[in-house]
């Protein structure tokens, strides 16, 4: 390789980087506060704020994937990631000056599901470059990944300072901002990728890659084992802080102390998976990380001391940072012709599992108490461990 393709490598890689990071900062600036938003900002009571975020969530699933079926057909994936950063740039726009629940819930939704699609769409497109380029491709989107984890653990505490300090429309507006920065580094930097030939593929396996998503058994065993596996984390995220502070009657800055853990250990558990798979493979990855998962689940509902909570966040860490970076790459061999529709299944599954999670967490913790919950999360986390079991390899 020249130096300057070496060169034009870099910045591409680099602007990959730069994107998902920038998105995912865009999205966690949002999320964190916005029931504080609908409550203290528009007024809503309880139930339209449950109701706001269930119609977010399923409107955020038919949109990607609609927009994700369009990419794999016809769509040139650059163009769409600036699309649905221009629909993210609306619905900042829309939050940030109205206080209209009704204007919210149908515009600003309808932004919003346009806009879900584009992480999903950077992980297509990322994949294709990577294959294009004879780059690692699970290296690659690992250090992507972390990417977008890093995001998160910037983006809650700027969010609610952002809000507290100076309201939520220049908290929005700085959402806006980031959309902006986004398009311009897509636009300018990320080159137009030819998706994968199917010429490439047996046809066995174009077969198989082209079948409706509902009757590839490999495919939904593969979503329904994400979709328990993250009902339970969303459960634990959910429940812990109230479970810490009024079961354990623990100091209430322990759960932000954890999650900020487990987020900082997720980081390099997601890079080093990436250079471990091509020893391990992915399904033994994910193996390893379901165990992890029950063991980390088995620790919470042993054990109370403070300590052993700061321990048992390696096992969650490690669950976590393997299935987030290694779960996306998996949906993808196993729909090599449809990368969007891939990457968007594993994301939409995240989605389901919010929407399970909150109406598991709210009645079996009001009927049976806090500790029911990682009961259920080890159950959840073993069901998927069949299901994965499921998967051919």
């Amino acid at each position: 390789m020249t130096s300057s393709s070496l060169r034009k490598s870099s910045v591409i890689f680099g602007a990959f980087l730069v994107t998902t990071f920038i998105i995912g900062v865009a999205g966690a600036l949002q999320s964190p506060t916005l029931s504080r938003f609908l409550s203290f900002e528009v007024g809503a009571d309880p139930r339209l704020v449950g109701l706001f975020f269930s119609i977010n969530a399923l409107a955020s699933i038919i949109g990607s994937y609609l927009l994700a079926k369009y990419s794999d057909n016809k769509g040139d994936r650059r163009k769409i990631v600036i699309f649905c950063c221009l629909m993210g740039l609306a619905n900042s726009l829309i939050f940030a000056y109205s206080r209209n629940y009704y204007v919210l819930i149908t515009l600003g939704v309808f932004f919003a599901a346009l806009a879900s699609a584009a992480m999903p769409q950077v992980f297509a497109m990322a994949r294709e470059y990577a294959e294009k380029s004879g780059r690692n491709a699970v290296a690659f989107n690992s250090l992507i990944r972390a990417q977008l984890s890093l995001a998160w653990v910037i983006g809650p505490p700027l969010s609610f300072g952002l809000a507290i300090h100076y309201g939520f429309t220049s908290m929005y507006l700085c959402a806006m901002s980031m959309f902006i920065i986004s398009m311009f580094v897509v636009a300018v930097f990320l080159p137009p990728v030819e998706k994968k030939s199917i010429s490439s593929l047996s046809p066995s396996q174009l077969a198989t890659a082209n079948q409706s998503i509902f009757t590839n058994r490999n495919v939904m065993c593969l979503l329904l084992s994400t979709i328990f596996m993250w009902t339970a984390n969303m459960m634990y995220i959910i429940d812990m802080p109230i479970y810490v502070e009024k079961v354990l009657h623990l100091s209430d800055s322990l759960p932000g102390a954890l999650m900020g853990l487990a987020a900082g250990i997720e980081i390099p558990v997601m890079i080093i998976a990436g250079y471990m798979v091509p020893a391990l493979g992915k399904r033994n990855l994910f193996f390893i990380a379901i165990i992890c998962g029950i063991l980390f689940y088995v620790g919470m509902i042993l054990f109370t001391d403070p300590i052993m909570l700061y321990v048992l966040q390696l096992f969650n860490a490690l669950f976590i940072g393997i299935v987030a970076n290694i779960g996306i790459i998996y949906f993808q061999d196993l729909l090599p012709t449809r990368m969007g529709v891939a990457s968007t299944l594993f994301n939409n599954g995240i989605i389901c599992s919010i929407i399970l999670a909150g109406i598991i967490q709210g009645f079996a913790s009001q009927a049976y108490g806090h500790e029911i919950i990682y009961w259920i999360g080890l159950v959840m986390v073993t069901i998927s461990f069949v299901f994965c079991a499921l998967v051919k390899k």
